[in-house]
Parts: C-alpha cells; sequence; structure tokens
C-alpha cells in the first residue's frame, strides 16, 4: 500500500484564550514575622495578591527568638491592651478557620501543631508595697474587660505548688495563653500560600518607587524591582531602617532581649505563665540601660523558659553573662526548684520598640501606598492577630473594630524619636 503526502492545511484561525499576564502583587509585606505573616493573611483572607518577602529564612527573625507569649496581664487600660483582648479572643478562632481552610486535613489540629495552649497567668508581688500595686492594676484591668482574680499567698501557692514562701499575693489571669510562635507563623504564611500568596525569602528590600502621583508604585529589592499597589513595612527591629529608605522615618529602634532555657523538668513542675509584678514596670520602662524581671514558664517539652530582659543597645549581639546569672538568680528566687535545675543554652532577639510603648499600625500620609505594622515590642505574638485584622480592614475601606487612630503614623507620642524624626 502506498501513501500519499498530503500537505496539512493551516487551520482555521481561532480567537484561542491568551495565557494571562503575571499580575504583580496587590501589596508586598515585608517581613516574614508574626505581624506579616497575620498583615498577609488578613489581606489574603479578602482575597488581595500579595507577596511576602523576608531578607532571612521565612520566620526567623524576632519571632523565632520569642516566649510565644499571649498575655493581656501585662497591659494597663489602653490602645495596646484593646488590642491584646481581641487578639486573645481571635487566636483559638483564627486557628481553628484555617484548620478547616487546610488542604491536608488530616493529623492534628493547628492548634495543636502551633502549642496553643490557655494556661492562663498568675502575677506575683513578693513585698507589701508590690503586693498593693499589684491589687490597684488588677482593679483597672477589670473595669476595662479583663477577668483578673486576686488570689492570697496560700491560693497562689495552690496554683503553683514550687513557689517561694515570700509571695505575698498574687492575681490569676485565665486569658493568658502560649503558643509556639515560629508554627504560628509558619500556619499563617502556609495559608496566605494557600490562597495563592507568594512566599520569598533571602530577598532584600532597599527602598520603593513613586509615581508621578508621589504613589508607591514598586519595591526596590536585591532581587530587582517588584511592581506592586503597595507596601507593608513589617520588618520589625529593621523597621526604622526600612522606612528611612523608603523616605519616610520612624522612630523604631531594636530593644534586646535575653532568654534562658532549662533541662526538661517533670510535667506540671510550672503550671502557668508565672511573673513577678515588677516585669509591668520593666516593659512600660522607657529606659535604655539594662532591666530584668522574673518571667517563668514552662514548654510542652518540658524545658522552661526564663526571662526577662531589656536594653537598647542596637544590634549588638554578644550575650552577657552578668545578665544571664541576673535571670537565673531572680528566676531561683521565685522558684527554688529551679536553683538545682541546670540551664541548658540561652538565645535573645531584637524587638521593635517605639518612644510611646504603642505599636504603628495603618497608612503613612507622608508617602501613599506605605503602610507600617510594627513597634510591638515583646507583644508582636501576642498583638498579631488583633494588628493583621486592623490593617486589613483600613487597607479594604472596611470598619475596623479597634479605633485605628492610637496607632496611626502621626500621632504626637510618635513625633519624634532619638536618631530618626517623623513629622506629619
Amino acid at each position: 500500500m502506498r501513501y500519499r503526502h498530503v500537505q496539512a492545511r493551516p487551520a482555521a484561525r481561532r480567537d484561542l484564550p491568551r495565557p494571562p499576564r503575571p499580575r504583580h502583587p496587590d501589596v508586598i509585606v515585608v517581613g516574614s514575622g508574626i505581624v506579616g505573616a497575620a498583615c498577609a493573611e488578613a489581606l489574603t483572607r479578602r482575597g488581595v495578591r500579595v507577596t511576602v518577602l523576608d531578607h532571612a529564612p521565612l520566620a526567623s527573625g524576632t519571632t523565632a527568638r520569642g516566649e510565644g507569649n499571649l498575655l493581656v496581664s501585662d497591659k494597663p487600660p489602653g490602645p495596646e491592651l484593646d488590642l491584646a483582648l481581641d487578639s486573645a479572643e481571635r487566636w483559638p478562632r483564627l486557628l481553628a478557620e484555617l484548620d478547616a481552610e487546610r488542604r491536608d486535613p488530616g493529623g492534628p489540629a493547628l492548634a495543636e501543631r502551633c502549642e496553643y495552649e490557655a494556661k492562663g497567668g498568675l502575677v506575683v508581688a513578693l513585698g507589701e508595697a508590690g503586693a498593693r500595686a499589684l491589687a490597684a492594676f488588677a482593679t483597672a484591668q477589670r473595669a476595662a474587660g479583663v477577668t483578673a482574680h486576686e488570689v492570697g499567698p496560700d491560693t497562689a501557692r495552690a496554683y503553683e505548688p514550687h513557689l517561694a514562701p515570700g509571695v505575698r499575693a498574687a492575681v490569676h489571669y485565665p486569658q493568658d495563653a502560649q503558643i509556639q510562635p515560629v508554627a504560628a507563623a509558619t500556619a499563617l504564611l502556609a495559608a496566605v500560600r494557600g490562597r495563592g500568596g507568594t512566599l520569598r525569602s533571602g530577598v532584600r528590600a532597599l527602598g520603593v518607587e513613586r509615581g508621578a502621583d508621589g504613589r508607591v508604585t514598586a519595591l526596590r529589592t536585591s532581587a530587582g524591582t517588584l511592581p506592586c499597589g503597595a507596601v507593608v513595612n513589617a520588618c520589625g527591629p529593621w523597621a526604622g531602617h526600612f522606612a528611612r529608605a523608603a523616605g519616610a522615618p520612624l522612630p523604631v529602634q531594636p530593644r534586646r532581649g535575653l532568654v534562658l532555657v532549662t533541662a526538661p523538668l517533670p510535667p506540671g513542675t510550672v503550671r502557668h505563665k508565672v511573673y513577678d509584678a515588677e516585669y509591668v514596670g520593666a516593659v512600660g520602662s522607657g529606659d535604655a540601660d539594662l532591666r530584668t524581671s522574673t518571667v517563668v514558664e514552662a514548654t510542652r517539652g518540658g524545658t522552661v523558659l526564663i526571662g526577662s530582659s531589656r536594653e537598647r543597645a542596637g544590634f549588638e549581639e554578644r550575650f552577657r553573662a552578668a545578665v544571664l546569672g541576673e535571670l537565673a538568680r531572680k528566676a531561683a528566687a521565685l522558684f527554688p526548684v529551679l536553683g538545682r535545675v541546670p540551664v541548658i543554652r540561652a538565645y535573645g532577639g531584637f524587638r521593635p520598640y517605639t518612644p510611646d510603648h504603642l505599636p504603628v499600625i495603618g497608612p503613612d500620609p507622608r508617602l501613599p501606598g506605605l503602610w507600617h505594622a510594627t513597634g510591638h515590642e515583646g507583644a508582636g505574638i501576642g498583638l498579631a492577630p488583633a494588628t493583621g485584622e486592623l490593617l486589613a480592614r483600613l487597607y479594604a475601606g472596611e470598619r475596623p473594630r479597634i479605633d485605628p487612630e492610637p496607632y496611626r503614623v502621626g500621632r504626637p507620642g510618635l513625633v519624634e524619636g532619638e536618631g530618626a524624626r517623623c513629622s506629619v
């Protein structure tokens, strides 16, 4: 059989659909820590196209060097407490919602994976003056919606049998909780990726490009210029550097903190988040010099985390043995059982400090298209869900649940800070 070669005729022209052109993101979030991850999650939940980028591995900065505190107990009535109360209610609900959205529903629930534990907190006073101050502080908090139960020395030791006998008074805060910060940030970022968002590590943000109308049109990075509609500065302690590079400086500075980790102890040795009432004063202090206070809590694995220290020393990473020794001595004074337990390691990190101790959340009026979510200092893990939700609502033009005014860029307490000026 012979085959005749037939030349193929060109097919009739059809208007075939062209592959979609790659679209640039609506928003680039600079910083993949817990705050940046929460902002990206809240934005993508509203259908916003988001890219998250970080100069380091994802969630490896301040978030990886925190204790995972979700606290209302250390915050006086005011804007920071408003964020903390909203986040305390939002964290378990958010984890449940992300669980329902997961494409791999098998295995442990996200609350288990992220080691979320509503263990409650116990704040103790070792002297009479401290006991009176603690009672007054708790009274003011209750008026603002915090659940705070005052307990005497005997009841305090029922909560924590290994407490030192010198405890004069205590307040139990059932709303305090704990979470594993890297696992939590990873869960948020996984949701962002699952909704079509992009995650990029090893890319350094260098500044922004502006259009003829002065708005942000792109982010300049070590990987080139990335077009976008808006940029969120979620750089944590590096937020001041990025804000200056973008041409809209903020007085955000690093405040260093150190944590000790003990060898594992039997379950129940430390049952709650426990700290000396002096911790509240250390958190609210603006001193650049070293401040230490006693904070003790157990992890799911049995180790005990011991803090805390605060000092503004730039990005100096060296640990001072004297600081570590002071943390250990104070912890043993509160829990004598810890005096017989070896410390297996120590770690530290930098927290984003602002002069008025409030985060910066919202748009920057000096540079349309630039947004900020930073300045949470050591409370970023606890305040992240409310921060992300507030920023996303403002971006989407929705009515916020929390008054955004106290966190705005141009507030009086943020007008001037050391080494940077913000006049709006």
